[in-house]
């Protein structure tokens, strides 16, 4: 089999470290096409589309009446679900409940970003503490499972603990941070193939010893089929909606409530920081850095050159990455060497193990062709 080429889009950032990307004549790759073709003739983040955010947000201020909160937002610290909360209370007028879900890995600036948020905007804050001894158990499992995308117990808890409290407590409307302005490339499914239960509940079989009997978790289809049709529970993105620049939202959210930033996308958060900054870099030779860096491209937030400069340095340092690693190998009651050892064995990815990719593939393709995700997915 001959070896792949090593190539870069000629429009963004993204390269042959996705098995499967392609490209036309001119160089440009199908990320760009997706976004010029797919997301861009449909995106409003304009007079169009805050004319559709104010009638959401009049039905739900209408169906949430005489209720203690009309929707819901999983506020993580992060610029989107900042940014998010600050639109949805001050700007529509709305009622959320916030709510933040801790497995065991943020790091001070992100709790200190998310009070700073909810004082400002005298909002109620719900934590869901994921029980440590199953998130542990869980996380050992898959850094023992060697598949690239390690950040899935603590990305499905998040998802899955948000979801089945909106569901649970009658709350009809879900507010999320998702948004094309920052996430209009969506990383490869080689890099971050998440949310298969099957997956989850095979690798933990194999390598995890704790019982999962209180860890959050929510299928693709129970979330999309059982509670939207069933629960009527609707996920509305509202940042697609008004116009979202991040350096000028962060700008905003620094002067309004000093809240603080960090290094990279996810960085607020030790094991995020270390698992796409180190683990994914090191030994599978992927850097989530290009999926973020290509929306902010195509977005014109940026040039193709900014984010090649900011390619050509490390995600993070060295030395803290080592500090890091120690942190995380003593967090999860294993070695420095141990911990070493995983990193130096053999790579393997989620088809190594007993998965429903057929299956999300074919729901995800199935909502592309209705126009519900726009994403590229292969």
């Amino acid at each position: 089999m001959s070896e792949t080429i090593y190539q870069v889009c000629t429009n963004c950032v993204m390269d042959t470290t996705d098995p499967e990307i392609k490209f036309d004549e001119s160089g440009r790759c199908d990320f760009c096409d997706n976004y010029y073709n797919s997301i861009l003739p449909s995106w409003h983040p304009d007079e169009i589309g805050a004319k559709e955010l104010q009638t959401i947000a009049e039905k739900i201020k209408k169906d949430g009446k005489g209720k203690t909160y009309d929707c819901i937002i999983g506020l993580s610290g992060g610029v989107d679900s900042s940014y998010l909360a600050y639109i949805v209370k001050e700007k529509l007028g709305l009622r959320p409940l916030m709510v933040s879900v801790d497995a065991g890995w943020n790091l001070n600036v992100a709790n200190e970003n998310v009070h700073k948020i909810i004082k400002a905007l005298n909002l109620d804050l719900y934590t869901i503490v994921v029980d440590w001894e199953e998130m542990k158990d869980l996380q050992l499992a898959f850094f023992k499972s060697q598949v690239p995308y390690q950040d899935t117990p603590q990305d499905h808890a998040i998802f899955a603990g948000l979801y089945n409290y909106a569901a649970k407590n009658g709350i009809k409307y879900v507010l999320t941070g998702g948004n094309y302005s920052t996430e209009g490339v969506k990383p490869p499914q080689e890099w971050t193939y998440l949310n298969d239960i099957r997956l989850i509940r095979d690798i933990h079989r194999k390598f995890g010893k704790h019982p999962l009997k209180t860890f959050p978790l929510c299928g693709m289809f129970k979330y999309k089929l059982y509670y939207r049709y069933f629960k009527g529970v609707r996920v509305i993105r509202p940042l697609n909606m008004v116009p979202y620049h991040k350096d000028e939202a962060i700008a905003e959210l620094e002067q309004k409530f000093g809240w603080q930033q960090y290094a990279n996308k996810h960085y607020d958060n030790i094991l995020t920081r270390f698992y796409e900054g180190y683990w994914l870099p090191k030994k599978f030779g992927y850097d989530k850095r290009k999926a973020y860096l290509s929306s902010l491209v195509l977005t014109e937030q940026m040039t193709r050159q900014e984010a090649l400069d900011i390619l050509a340095k490390p995600p993070y340092d060295e030395a803290l990455a080592m500090q890091d690693l120690e942190y995380i190998a003593s967090k999860l009651d294993i070695t420095k060497e141990e911990f070493i050892e995983l990193m130096n064995s053999e790579n393997k990815t989620f088809r190594d193990y007993r998965n429903s990719e057929k299956l999300l593939k074919s729901a995800i393709r199935f909502a592309m062709r209705v126009g519900v995700e726009k994403r590229n997915f292969r």
